[in-house]
């Protein structure tokens, strides 16, 4: 029986980074993944082909829609589905066949199966070739989550789909529902609507990204309703029903009327659970909380000593970045070294057209924390650059501790949100203040100049607000 050091079980964002880390710390690394290629769900089926498709799309929608107002003339615009989606894997197949390297440079123990934990330092891992078992002095489990699936409404992948399949249809459907109007919902739905799809959004909250600002989300809303995209809020899906041409949905709104709805596809995207449910993880005694998540320490370490687990499968938000972050903090941890994740300098995106990007809390969650705050805003169209791209929908807004003046949080809506996002982690991460933010010399013309103008405009200071 080989003996390793660390044994990963997931080799997601969070397994192979973890274990690329636990690596280079001199450690003797087992990897095992039931799915090749590496790279889990965001690489293969999440982050990184749904991205693909929003720029594509994205193209094609400013060829008909905006070139001309460039002066570009465009005649006969045509998408062919089957070039978008070669791209798509093309690209999947670099970043995952990258990661290969990564793994053999490491000298990591590559192991394809389905891995399951026997006993303390033992995992069984089940593949083609048999089953194999491996002794390891610790465990890390970043095993991902999976989509949440509405029991009146099983994915066939065909017309009631999940987010995996809703990055690979042959065709553009005539018509599609997306129940939730959270981030993947959002990106997916914008894709198709792009494409020539007629998309409606069903969304049992009062709003859309419900996770973000409000004032940043009701921003998103009526910019994605410009677009063609139809939202029905605080609506319930109470059951569905296929039929030949597609499905029909009964729908209950806020006043609890009953309404049909009818698309060719209907896709699914109310959420995503953890990946424990076939791990029997409860059998060697790691304890689950309610929803499934597996419970650890401020080491990552869980109620079986010498087992830890990341990602999405323990508490926290869903984001591949997050998994990440605690990968490496947790193997550095195992190694002695002083290692954290500041989980409040973590951003969050929604990759729409205009994005929406947040780091830190809103005002609203300040204030029911009790924390007094103060904020700044300044708006796009006020933007030299914004105007330059077209893009003048949005707003940066600062939110700063009154008696201190740190910076809690950056919400952005607007052009390339999620690349100036990271100018807020870097001051939440340090503890810098909206003076700190608002001082510091930005270059003109950029779209980040609507980041210090927000952060001055906290003390009333704004130059062109």
């Amino acid at each position: 029986m080989e003996k390793f050091d660390l044994t990963v079980l997931g080799g997601g964002p969070g397994g192979y980074v973890a274990a690329i880390r636990a690596a280079q710390l001199g450690k003797k690394v087992a990897l095992v993944e039931k799915k090749l290629p590496l790279g889990g769900t965001c690489l293969n089926v999440g982050c990184i082909p749904s991205k693909v498709l929003l720029e594509s799309s994205d193209l094609y929608h400013k060829a008909e829609k905006e070139f001309s107002k460039h002066g570009i003339t465009v005649t006969g615009a045509s998408m062919s589905i089957e070039q978008l989606m070669a791209r798509k894997n093309k690209v999947v197949k670099e970043l995952t066949d990258g990661i290969m390297i990564l793994v053999k440079k490491g000298n990591i123990h590559l192991m394809s199966g389905f891995g399951r934990i026997k006993a303390k330092g033992l995992v069984e891992v089940t593949g083609d070739g048999g089953i194999e078992t491996v002794e390891s002095q610790n465990i890390l489990i970043a095993v991902g989550s999976e989509p949440v699936e509405l029991p009146f409404l099983p994915f066939d992948g065909e017309k009631i789909v999940n987010s995996t399949d809703a990055l690979s249809f042959d065709k553009v459907p005539g018509s599609m529902i997306v129940i939730g109007a959270g981030a993947i919902g959002l990106e997916l739905g914008s894709v198709w609507k792009r494409l020539g799809s007629k998309v409606t959004f069903v969304e049992i909250l009062p709003r859309v990204a419900p996770f973000a600002d409000s004032q940043a989300s009701k921003m998103l809303e009526r910019a994605l309703i410009a677009q063609g995209l139809e939202f029905k809020l605080e609506t319930k899906v109470v059951s569905g029903e296929k039929t030949d041409s597609g499905v029909v949905l009964t729908v209950q709104d806020k006043s609890a009327g009953e309404s049909k709805l009818e698309a060719e596809k209907v896709l699914v995207a109310v959420g995503r659970r953890p990946a424990t449910r076939k791990q029997g993880l409860e059998e060697v005694g790691i304890q689950l909380d309610e929803k499934g998540r597996i419970k650890v320490d401020e080491n990552f370490e869980t109620t079986v000593p010498s087992v830890y687990a990341i990602g999405d499968c323990v508490e926290g938000a869903m984001l591949a970045h997050k998994a990440s972050e605690e990968g490496v903090a947790c193997v550095e941890k195992m190694a002695g070294l002083s290692s954290h994740v500041n989980y409040n300098a973590i951003p969050n995106v929604v990759y729409t057209e205009p994005e929406l990007a947040q780091v830190g809390i809103t005002d609203e969650e300040a204030k029911a924390k009790g924390v007094a705050v103060k904020t700044g805003k300044s708006y796009f169209k006020g933007n030299g650059r914004a105007k330059s791209l077209m893009a003048e929908d949005g707003f940066v807004k600062v939110v700063a501790d009154a008696e201190t003046d740190k910076l809690l949080g950056l919400h952005i809506v607007g052009p390339r949100a999620s690349e100036m996002i990271h100018e807020g982690a870097l001051c939440i991460e340090f503890e810098g203040t909206a003076e700190d933010m608002g001082i510091m010399c930005h270059a003109h013309p950029t779209l980040s100049e609507s980041l210090k103008e927000a952060a001055l405009a906290v003390h009333k200071k704004a130059i062109h607000g």
